[in-house]
């Protein structure tokens, strides 16, 4: 019997309007009403998923978690209590950031509570607006206000993945041994502090409840949701992942992000 289910945010259990169908929140509630615990994964902050949360009734409720930042940050929901944050030095993230200056590429820089954007894209402004998430945009190119400032992640923005991906070799003198290069969202290259992933903090969450992870279930659709889905005891890839987390899964759905994933899921192996 699977205890708890840990999914994706964007494109895995949000639609293409951003939104989360009535078929995934009535199925989440059966879930939760069998004591099967759902668990949002997602490369974004914390802070950024309120309102989802409170459109799944798990908004500052106690026993009820988000892993946030790809791994980077658990919190449980009441009072969005951190128990664990692993960030990116300064230094670092300049370093990647300055670099970036150089490529076309939006940078987002993420503290625990704030999102900075930077060099900002038409595609990039089109999806914060329909997303209306809460972020800064940054009129210089400049980050030192940021020194003393706890740092999550940075990530570069192109909607053209293979260019992102071809900065991977040209960067390794600058990510190798310190960073975690994922992507996510057909459009992001996220840099974490090395060991941080959705996998580790799954693994981490499992050990705090006592769940063995053969009695999890992993959702998602991208590259950033390889972790977790290599370390769950049931991986599911959504009918609209990338085919490499297609066929690193146990099972796809028939369902895509518009349509129910994780609806069908429950419906599947939990009721």
């Amino acid at each position: 019997m699977y205890k708890l289910i840990a999914s994706d945010m964007d494109e895995t259990l949000l639609n293409d309007q951003h939104k989360i169908c009535q078929r995934n929140v009535d199925l989440i509630m059966k879930a939760k009403e069998k004591g099967v615990k759902f668990v949002p994964t997602t490369g974004r902050g914390f802070m950024s998923i309120q309102h989802d949360l409170k459109t799944l009734g798990l908004y500052d409720e106690i026993g009820e978690y988000v892993i946030s930042f790809n791994g980077g940050a658990l919190t449980e929901n009441k009072d969005n209590q951190l128990l664990s944050f692993e960030g990116l030095s300064f230094e670092k993230t300049k370093e990647i950031f300055e670099y970036g200056l150089n490529c076309d590429v939006c940078q987002h820089i993420y503290t625990k509570d704030k999102v900075y954007v930077f060099n900002l894209s038409e595609s990039e402004a089109e999806r914060i607006k329909n997303q209306k998430v809460e972020c800064i945009i940054m009129e210089e190119n400049n980050m030192d206000f940021l020194k003393d400032e706890p740092i999550a992640k940075i990530l570069y923005q192109n909607t053209d993945v293979p260019y992102l991906m071809s900065l991977e070799p040209l960067m390794k003198n600058i990510w190798e041994g310190e960073c975690a290069v994922s992507y996510s969202s057909n459009r992001y290259m996220e840099f974490n502090k090395l060991g941080v992933d959705k996998g580790n903090g799954l693994k981490r969450l499992a050990k705090i409840l006592g769940i063995d992870i053969s009695e999890t279930i992993a959702v998602g659709d991208n590259y950033n949701d390889m972790p977790m889905l290599k370390v769950a005891g049931l991986s599911v890839a959504a009918q609209n992942a990338v085919q490499d987390v297609k066929d690193a899964c146990d099972i796809t759905t028939d369902a895509d992000n518009n349509m129910g994933v994780i609806a069908e899921i429950i419906e599947r192996f939990i009721l």
